[in-house]
């Protein structure tokens, strides 16, 4: 396996090289041949770099047909900015397979969307996942090898991870074990879910929804969202937003992950409560707190797949990616 890593925002190489260092011992040891981003050890303030030069970052590893997968290293907050930029008519006609999450919603959404012979994964990304401590990069790796090691036009099936954690330490060094939490999925209306699925970060999507690269939503489809580290105005409003749109119209069903380290701002209230006030006692099937999103374990999961979802017995299975 050979491993692309790009930063399409935060300058995370830089600003945490311990991290960093630790995710390249990992997945060295797991057999992958890692290529480095030029960008990688740079920062620019709240970015790694340009605009230009993070998209140039990113075209690089796109023409380098060696290459196996192209992985981001975190998220941040401006990958949309460096869509207009990227090739994707190369992309057409050499396929890559994409993962990240978080920001990088915005590029795999993109490729999925202008490129969508391109196996997208929103799965781990280089540092944030794989500069882990064990046993969660070690099982975040295992969910991840099952996805990649699928031939295309199959099908795989995992059962949820046994516990989790959103606990923030042991970023450079280690401190102390995380406090873990037995894992429970949970539903409304319906505990199975079966369709088309489409989406990513709520808080990325956004900066993308009414532009060329955000993904007609089709009458059936199941809509993926997750997001982290935001208070309830901002959930509110981002569930707003996706309403607004007309996209809940549409959807079939939702799956949402768990909220890493959310903030209710005194009110009390969870992120499923507040999308089931925006939905306004709409009756559409929820599977809430799947474990895709900045909780770890992270299991990976295939953007445009056929998803069956059984919150019941916590077992997802993907086909056709």
């Amino acid at each position: 396996m050979r491993i692309g890593f790009y930063s399409s925002s935060t300058g995370i190489t830089a600003l945490s090289p311990k991290r960093f260092r630790r995710a390249e011992s990992f997945l060295k040891s797991k057999g992958a041949e890692l290529v480095a981003g030029n960008l990688t050890g740079k920062n620019d303030f709240y970015r790694s770099a340009s605009i230009r030069e993070r998209a140039k970052e990113i075209n690089d590893l796109i023409y380098d047909d060696s290459l196996d997968i192209i992985m981001s290293t975190i998220g941040g907050s401006n990958t949309n900015s460096v869509l207009p930029y990227i090739d994707y008519s190369y992309l057409v006609k050499h396929p890559k397979t994409f993962v990240g999450y978080s920001d990088a919603s915005a590029l795999l959404i993109a490729v999925k969307t202008q490129a969508p012979n391109c196996r997208v994964l929103y799965g781990p990304a280089l540092v944030a996942s794989f500069g882990e401590w064990p046993p969660y990069n070690e099982l975040t790796w295992q969910y991840f090898k099952k996805i990649v090691d699928t031939p295309s036009k199959t099908s795989v099936s995992f059962k949820a991870p046994d516990f989790w954690t959103d606990e923030k330490t042991n970023w450079e060094d280690f401190e102390h074990e995380k406090k873990n939490h037995k894992n429970l999925w949970k539903y409304i209306n319906s505990p199975v879910l079966s369709g088309r699925l489409i989406g990513g970060n709520l808080n990325t999507i956004y900066g993308i929804l009414a532009s060329r690269y955000f993904p007609k939503i089709s009458d059936g489809d199941i809509l993926f969202l997750e997001d982290s580290e935001k208070d309830a105005a901002t959930v509110e409003k981002n569930f707003a937003m996706i309403k607004d749109a007309g996209i809940f119209d549409k959807a079939k069903g939702i799956i949402l992950g768990k909220h890493a380290l959310f903030d209710d701002d005194g009110s009390n209230r969870l992120p499923i409560e507040i999308l089931q006030e925006v939905l306004n006692n709409r009756k559409l099937p929820i599977i809430y707190d799947y474990d895709s999103c900045h909780t770890i374990p992270m299991i990976t999961t295939p953007i445009a797949c056929q998803v069956r979802i059984d919150a019941k017995n916590m077992t997802v299975s993907f086909a056709d990616f």
